[in-house]
């Protein structure tokens, strides 16, 4: 039988797996026992035994790969703050993205956790910043044009560029924010 002539790399295996069982003992085989889905079927009664709770930890194929940490964003107190913000900013021609929130807001804390994980995505090119809406004075909410809540806005070169307003689900506003990240970094 030839490699390369089997059209159906099933077939293949199930034909290495006849001549595996069949022609040796098992030691000389090349390939591990597989069910088929990449778990080794010769250790199968030992995950069996060990517990009724099944716990199937798989690491990814590309170990390069890392999940990004997740970066605490910094908060905004006051309007001074945040002109010193912006203006380190520009100094350095990078975005500053705001997230305007309440204590009050669920949506709002729901979100956060999710934007600081994404802050850790863009952690040298862009800096995340939150704002506490009652804890700040009204005229950085009016400087933010503020009105409804969440709303993430994108500061560059001292002005506001874009913005989202986040009323519905969490994912969608991530996808949404780091759509308008990209096109400012």
């Amino acid at each position: 039988m030839s490699i390369l002539s089997s059209p159906n790399p099933h077939i293949l295996y199930r034909e290495i797996q006849a001549q595996n069982q069949s022609g040796s003992s098992g030691s000389g085989s090349l390939l591990p026992k597989s069910n088929g889905f990449g778990f080794d079927r010769s250790k199968s009664h030992e995950w069996k035994k060990s517990s009724p709770k099944r716990d199937f930890r798989t690491s990814a194929f590309w170990s390069e790969l890392k999940p990004s940490a997740a970066v605490d964003m910094e908060p905004i107190q006051d309007c001074e703050q945040f002109d010193q913000i912006l203006e380190k900013a520009k100094e350095l021609s990078q975005p500053v993205l705001v997230d305007w929130m309440a204590a009050w807001c669920r949506k709002c804390i729901y979100l956060k956790p999710k934007l600081e994980k994404l802050a850790g995505e863009y952690d040298t090119r862009v800096k995340f910043y939150y704002v506490d809406v009652n804890n700040v004075p009204q005229a950085l909410v009016k400087r933010g044009n503020i009105s409804k809540m969440p709303t993430i806005q994108i500061w560059k070169d001292g002005e506001m560029k874009a913005e989202v307003i986040g009323g519905h689900k969490a994912w969608l506003v991530v996808e949404e924010v780091r759509i308008m990240i990209q096109n400012f970094i």
